[in-house]
């Protein structure tokens, strides 16, 4: 089981979860031996980045992986070149990054 309750059902009208409050989910979820926590879009906002780096020291998960958010590239915009910044994360990609392939 992927989950996405920290991610979209945090988008919820009028919910405001907060770090500590996902954090305390991710250990729910996990308890209840699900595979995979989608815990946010590091780099896209501070409540996700401090997720994260929080849940690296302050998570014990039995059963879950943590996973992170992530978009491709959208219709219509040019692909960076490989190796290039990516501003978002604050650090370059991976080089094995694999090229998205034209439209046909």
């Amino acid at each position: 089981v992927y989950d996405t309750t920290l991610r979209d059902g945090a988008q919820q009208e009028g919910l405001n979860l907060s770090v500590a409050d996902k954090l305390n989910i991710a250990r729910q979820l996990d308890g209840l031996g699900v595979g995979y926590i989608e815990g946010g879009w590091p780099g896209a906002n501070p409540k996700d980045t401090e997720f994260f780096r929080r849940a690296a020291s302050e998570l014990d998960l039995q059963h879950a992986k943590l996973a992170a958010f992530g978009a491709t590239r959208r219709a219509g915009v040019a692909a960076r070149r490989r190796g290039a910044r990516d501003d978002r994360a604050g650090r370059p990609r991976s080089q094995s990054t694999p090229r998205p392939s034209s439209p046909r």
